[in-house]
């Protein structure tokens, strides 16, 4: 076993090392031999694209596709490049003969190109010593040349013929291992440039002509057979788009950008090059905006350039490709046509230059960063943007200023939206419009957006959600001159109001809110914060008697518990839960909420919610039919049982005799802040330092106001200095200064921890204490300055 896996491992180490030095062409072409092995030694698959003699060594994808550029392409089976077939024998068993170039070209098919040698004389040289690359035409690419440039040639065989031929050579022999993508090599015509690629799917061309037929060895050098006629190059991309009539606009864009100077370096680039006509298809404006904008038109001019070569016979599928400007275009193919981001757009192909490639494009294309924040909307918010402009809110996105669009997709709006009065639409879109941009990765949890219409909405991020308010984010975010564009999936619906208030105006919810206020909960609903409550209509009460009612309401710790099950802190809307998986929310009770999205609806422990998302000003409802109740916790009351499983039918609850429920204390789920008041007559200036520690609940105050602080006890030093300003210094140990001088009033506070009466009583004797002993003003000297007493020396 051992000496068979060292054999099978020397195998595979001398196949890697034996292709290490492999180059895209000659994988491909090993693949294509591994693809024809059943045929025979030597025998390599091919697809060609039907109604064309176009063959390809394709790549896997479109081996597995079975088409080319969207075509249906058919299999052939040919001689591997070197090998021939003998009549009797399996696939092609036979190496070619080697012969001068002169003869290879005989072999490889291209007679023509042999004739033309023929006739310019440049017989004697291909069968002479030497050692050539020759790029030869196959018999179709001469039937492709120009008729004009063709029959040009053919009348001065000996200079014009003999030095396109010459221009086809390297004056050294090079296998497509030493094509190098974006090298260039002299020809054997006054060392004019060649310019090669060597493509990643196994395409090599020279001046974007393709190698279809490469490395037959010669005896003085190799012949590569491609696909059209090579010409001359000598001018750049600059030279061209100035010479060019039909590309006026896009020089002036150019100009304007200052981006045409680059065209003009060396490098390898590509220019989708607008027409004139292209530019005209613009709506009315655009041009001029767009040039009198330093960087709309360098944008604009930068996403047309790639900074590679890519020829149209390279493409064999959809590729994705960088451009200057910073993003990506689509450059993919349909039958003999070139696409751009999946449009048919190139009207004429490969103009190659010295520094890249040409292609003429009959559309320009505007990328987000050149575009106005309403032109960056797709065509799914076309509904947003349309009655934005129909409603007059387009002229207040100034092209000089930022703006940020939470645009709902179109199925967003219904069809009794629509028909809203057209004040309380604009209001509505007001409230889809920010006053400055914000793009997506600027979002987050907790975040207050200001929109134009002056409404403050809230941000809440989830694992894989981002939300404002009541609707979620979808991908498609974008990025413009003036502002950013977000799609979400509703129409997003701010409220001002709070829990308790929501509730109150909804009898839906009437049975709840008394039991609420049984409970002593109702200071929960007004809580500031960010709160989600599984709130159940009346109809999860139906068949309990008043007596069952009453009984319900006497355990007040009890009601507490199943009341305080329905809450959790956090806002979390429907779209925010990861859909398919449970999500468990931790409830103020203790008791951990089971929480699934499935097909867009929320279900909390397995029961629907009927309606989802109802927003308030410090949290969410959802709205459920049923009681909820924590599983793992057991009833010991036979009458609360029997109350229990009328009400609730969906699981069983435990019931352990004797169980009683556990008080949440009340700093689980409310702060106050309580402040008290002290008068106090103007006097000459007071120097007190009080220093004290007490535990942290509440704060005192006058009036009956009431804030959370915090939620969890800390200890507070509170230190008086009545000079100068207040200040308050935050740490692990908060320290809190009041300062005093000479003011008719003092005001205290002090933070507490655990909300009983005990603490409260304390303080409160400890400021009229205070007040009590409050020192008397020292006496002064005649220059001013406070008389003190003598120090006196201890033994």
């Amino acid at each position: 076993m051992r000496i068979l896996f060292l054999s099978s491992f020397a195998i595979i180490l001398l196949s890697a090392l034996d292709h290490a030095d492999c180059s895209a062409y000659d994988k491909i072409l090993f693949h294509s031999r591994i693809r024809a092995q059943k045929e025979g030694p030597n025998v390599c698959a091919l697809q060609q694209v039907l109604g064309t003699k176009k063959k390809y060594f394709s790549t896997c994808r479109n081996w597995y596709q079975g088409a080319i550029c969207g075509k249906k392409a058919v299999v052939l089976y040919e001689c591997c490049p070197g090998y021939m077939k003998i009549d009797g024998m399996q696939g092609c068993p036979a190496v070619v003969p080697i012969d001068h170039i002169y003869g290879t070209l005989e072999t490889v098919g291209a007679t023509s190109t042999q004739d033309y040698s023929d006739k310019s004389d440049l017989r004697k040289e291909i069968e002479g010593p030497g050692s050539f690359t020759f790029f030869a035409p196959s018999n179709e690419a001469w039937d492709l040349l120009n008729p004009e440039i063709h029959s040009g040639l053919l009348s001065n065989v000996n200079i014009e013929l003999l030095n396109a031929l010459h221009y086809h050579m390297v004056n050294k022999r090079m296998m497509t291992k030493d094509l190098k993508n974006g090298m260039t090599v002299k020809s054997m015509y006054n060392n004019q440039n060649l310019l090669i690629n060597h493509y990643s799917n196994g395409i090599v061309t020279v001046n974007c002509a393709r190698v279809i037929h490469g490395n037959q060895i010669a005896t003085n050098g190799v012949v590569h057979v491609i696909d059209r006629v090579i010409t001359g190059v000598g001018n750049t991309i600059q030279d061209f788009i100035e010479a060019e009539d039909d590309l006026s606009s896009l020089r002036a864009v150019g100009i304007t950008s200052d981006v045409l100077d680059t065209l003009g370096k060396p490098g390898h680039y590509t220019l989708f090059a607008p027409t004139n006509n292209a530019f005209a298809k613009l709506p009315r404006g655009v041009l001029e905006r767009i040039l009198g904008d330093k960087v709309a038109s360098e944008a604009l001019m930068k996403y047309h350039i790639l900074n590679s070569v890519q020829c149209s016979e390279a493409i064999m599928a959809g590729g994705v490709y960088d451009t200057l400007e910073g993003s990506t275009v689509e450059m993919g193919c349909d039958g003999d046509s070139i696409t751009v981001n999946g449009v048919k757009m190139v009207k004429q192909k490969d103009i190659v230059t010295s520094n890249g490639v040409i292609h003429l494009v009959d559309e320009v294309m505007i990328p987000d960063s050149a575009k106005q924040v309403l032109e960056l909307a797709g065509s799914q918010q076309t509904t947003f943007t349309d009655l934005v402009a129909q409603l007059g809110l387009a002229a207040s996105l100034k092209p000089e200023g930022e703006y940020t669009l939470l645009a709902p997709q179109n199925r967003a709006f219904s069809d009794d939206t629509l028909r809203t009065d057209q004040r309380a639409l604009k209001l509505i879109l007001q409230n889809h419009i920010l006053k400055k941009k914000i793009v997506v990765n600027e979002l987050y949890n907790g975040q207050n957006l200001e929109t134009l219409g002056n409404k403050n909405l809230r941000v809440f991020v989830y694992r894989n959600s981002v939300c404002v308010e009541n609707s979620c984010m979808l991908r498609g975010s974008k990025e413009g001159r003036n502002g950013a564009i977000h799609m979400f999936r509703k129409i997003i619906r701010p409220s001002e109001n709070s829990l308790v208030d929501t509730l109150s105006q909804d009898k839906r919810f009437s049975i709840f809110l008394t039991l609420i206020e049984s409970a002593g909960l109702k200071n929960i609903l007004t809580e500031k914060g960010a709160w989600t409550f599984f709130i159940p209509t009346n109809d999860a009460f139906k068949g309990l008697t008043d007596a069952e009612m009453e009984t319900l309401k006497r355990d007040k710790t009890a009601l507490q518990n199943i009341l305080l099950y329905h809450l959790t802190r956090g806002t979390f809307i429907g779209d925010g839960f990861e859909p398919g998986v449970t999500n468990i929310l931790k409830s103020i009770q203790g008791g951990k909420l089971m929480v699934k999205l499935i097909n867009d609806t929320v279900f909390v422990n397995g029961v629907q919610a009927k309606e989802p998302d109802l927003m308030t000003a410090n949290g969410v409802i959802h709205v459920v039919d049923k009681l909820l109740f924590p599983a793992d916790v057991p009833v010991g009351n036979d009458q609360l049982l029997e109350i229990l499983n009328k009400l609730i039918k969906y699981f069983q609850i435990k019931y352990v005799r004797g169980s009683t429920f556990k008080e949440i204390p009340s700093t689980s789920y409310t702060t106050k802040i309580i402040t008290k008041v002290i008068e106090v007559k103007p006097q000459s200036e007071i120097h007190t330092i009080i220093e004290e520690e007490v535990p942290i609940t509440r704060v005192i105050g006058g009036g009956q106001s009431v804030q959370k602080i915090i939620q969890e006890p800390q200890i507070t030093t509170i230190t008086k200095v009545t000079e100068g300003e207040p200040e308050i210094k935050t740490a692990t140990e908060t320290r809190i200064s009041k300062i005093i001088q000479g003011a008719p009033e003092i005001k205290y506070t002090k933070i507490i921890a655990t909300g009983s009466a005990t603490d409260e009583e304390q303080l409160m004797k400890l400021l009229e204490k205070e007040t009590q002993e409050r020192p008397r003003p020292l006496k002064k000297a005649k220059d001013g300055r406070p008389l003190r007493k003598p120090k006196q020396n201890h033994p």
